[in-house]
């Protein structure tokens, strides 16, 4: 099938529908968070036709993945507002090829005027590696937002997996069945860099989602619904864990370890045994 502009393909179409989906929760002030996509090669091939006529140069990213060398990736800019992206694509996002080394990008379309992926790159380009590896190939979103309670929570939690895990999975029913693995926790680092990515990654092998301290919300899914369906479950649980806390009211009642596991052959799930009593 044809398309008359690039933002009929439905990967750019998904794309930029996210974008405007987290925007539209508050989620990104400013040019705050990014969002990353690991494209078929039928979303490639839907694409191509839009792409420059002379690819633009390489560039370095400091990091390295096997599994992603030639792997083409849809991006929100470096800089770029979310809220602008439905506005005016071509400015705000753009799509970047891997070489056959796997450790540099160059932009075949889109991020107009010099623009750049993304300066979170790095990290969302060691945790696409470790999730394709981790699911044989399924994940292909990576998500990272400024979730108001999530972050709200890292200044009044420990900041380890088990307690953070355990806080989301007793807050809402649903978040048991939706990531019974838990939650991983990345200590606050300089955002952007080579060591945030691979502290986030290390964690992804085994999480599908990981909070930043003091900074936000990071998710993987097979799709952007998945993922930002993940994204909006955890957030939406620590807003109702704050808003018990400020009621100021004594906790009466909550799931117990018993419940949580009576959830298991319901939903046919196993809960992480390292976070029940």
């Amino acid at each position: 099938m044809g398309y008359t502009k690039i933002e009929e393909v439905p990967a750019v179409c998904g794309f930029i529908r996210m974008c405007t989906d987290g925007w539209e929760q508050g989620w990104h002030e400013r040019n705050g968070g990014n969002l990353t996509y690991r494209m078929s090669k039928k979303d490639v091939e839907e694409t191509r036709p839009f792409f420059d006529a002379e690819p633009r140069e390489w560039v370095n990213m400091g990091v390295q993945a096997d599994n992603l060398k030639g792997a083409y990736f849809i991006t929100t800019g470096s800089g770029k507002f979310m809220r602008n992206v439905q506005l005016d694509a071509a400015s705000n996002i753009g799509i970047v090829e891997i070489n056959d080394a796997g450790d540099s990008w160059r932009i075949v379309w889109g991020l107009a005027g010099g623009a750049r992926p993304t300066s979170e790159f790095p990290s969302h380009f060691l945790n696409h590696s470790v999730r394709l590896a981790a699911t044989n190939g399924a994940n292909r979103v990576i998500y990272h937002c400024h979730a108001t309670n999530v972050i709200a929570l890292t200044f009044i939690l420990p900041l380890d997996d088990r307690t953070f895990s355990r806080v989301l999975w007793k807050s809402m029913t649903e978040c048991p069945v939706i990531f019974p693995e838990g939650i991983g926790v990345v200590p606050w680092m300089v955002p952007g860099g080579a060591e945030i990515a691979r502290a986030t990654s290390k964690l992804m092998t085994k999480y599908q989602a990981a909070v930043w301290a003091h900074h936000g919300l990071f998710v993987s899914g097979p799709d952007f619904d998945t993922a930002f369906g993940l994204a909006h479950t955890i957030e939406k649980s620590a807003e109702i864990y704050m808003k018990i806390l400020s009621s100021g009211k004594p906790i009466l009642q909550t799931i117990t370890d018993d419940d949580l596991r009576a959830i298991e052959p319901a939903f046919h799930i196993t809960l992480n045994r390292d976070f029940l009593d």
